[in-house]
Formats: C-alpha cells, structure tokens, sequence
C-alpha cells in the first residue's frame, strides 16, 4: 500500500475534548487535513520542538531520544497504518545501520518523536479518506467530518489557511502556547514555562 507523507500544520487546545489537544496534519498533495487528539505532555513536546524551545531540563521524549543517540539507534520514519475504533495504529521504523525494527507506539508519541528525530510522518490512502478533512470542506459553514468528536474544533481548522504555508509560528498560537504554559505550571514544570513564557513574549513583541 502507498505511504502519503504527512506534516504538522497546526497545535491547538481541544474545545471538546477538556484537557486535550488537536494536532493537525496535512498531506501535501492533496490539501488534506488529519486533525488528531493528543495528550498535553505530546503537545508540549511538539511545541517546544516546533518553536525550537530547548527545555532545561529533559522531557521523557528527549531522555528517549538520547539513550537511541548513545547506543546508536535512529527512527527512520513514523508510520500511522490502521485506524480502528476512533483509535491511531502507529509505528516506529527504527535502525542500528543494520537492523531494521518496528515499535509499535501510541499516534501522539510518535508525532512528538517525529519532531525529535526531524523524521517522516506516513499515513495511508485509506486512513485519509476515513479521518481526513478535506480544505475545501472545512470553508462550508455546514462543516460536518463525521466525527462529533471534532466539531467543536471547527474554528481551528478553519484558521488555517495554507497547509503547506512554511512559517512554523504559524503552527501554535500565543493562546495555546499560554495553555501549555499553564500545564507546565500545573506540573511544576517550572523551567519549561519560563522557556515558554520567554517565546510568548518574543512572539506578543513581534507583533
């Protein structure tokens, strides 16, 4: 089956899943949206990634990442192959320089490792036409993707204009990047707020 190489195109805090957050992907060529539930510590780490926030001190994803960087191992790709029940099968494809393994994962890791790694998110035809969303479709004032789970989220996906638009600010709002803030806080996470309380300012500065 044909793999369609996806990219995160937007971070936002979930209307209608409380505590939640929609990252969306989009396949490039066809101008087609996967909006996907995940879990704040995900958010976090794409975030952080896609700002280019270092955090002081290592998230679990990065003390992931440098453990395969001592030992030799790289994750080649992050393939999204099954959709089963409203739930994302995911793998990782990882590899020593000779052997070649398949980790299964869960969707909001893998997308969060992508980011580390700066590897390729695959996705398949099939998993496009069940859960994606289409531009065009999303323009209707009547929008409807089959999914309840997603409607209050239509704002959103909405505002974005141009998946295929370059300018990485773009991905997060200063709004959603004070929510992660807030968790970070909640957390007792302190140095990552201030990281990210320092990118709000330069972001609110630039306007």
């Amino acid at each position: 089956m044909k793999k369609i190489e996806l990219r995160v195109i937007g971070l936002s805090y979930s209307q209608s899943q409380v505590g939640s957050y929609v990252i969306v992907l989009s396949d490039n060529d066809d101008f087609k949206r996967l909006p996907i539930i995940i879990k704040p510590s995900e958010a976090q780490v794409i975030a952080l990634g896609l700002e280019d926030v270092k955090s002081p001190r290592p998230l679990t994803h990065d003390l992931f990442k440098s453990m395969t960087d001592t030992f030799g191992l790289d994750i080649q790709e992050v393939y999204i192959y099954s959709l089963s029940e409203g739930i994302f099968h995911t793998c990782l494809l990882s590899t020593n320089g000779v052997d070649e393994v398949e980790l299964e994962c869960s969707v909001g890791d893998a997308i969060a490792l992508s980011v580390l790694y700066k590897c390729p998110i695959y996705t398949t035809s099939e998993i496009i036409d069940i859960a994606g969303v289409s531009s065009s479709s999303i323009e209707e004032s009547d929008y409807d993707d089959g999914d309840d789970d997603y409607g209050d989220d239509y704002e959103f996906l909405n505002n974005i204009k141009d998946p295929v638009d370059d300018n990485i600010d773009k991905v997060a709002s200063i709004d959603d990047l004070k929510k992660l803030m807030d968790a970070a806080l909640e957390n007792e996470e302190y140095e990552i707020a201030a990281e990210l309380r320092d990118r709000i300012k330069k972001l609110e500065n630039s306007k």
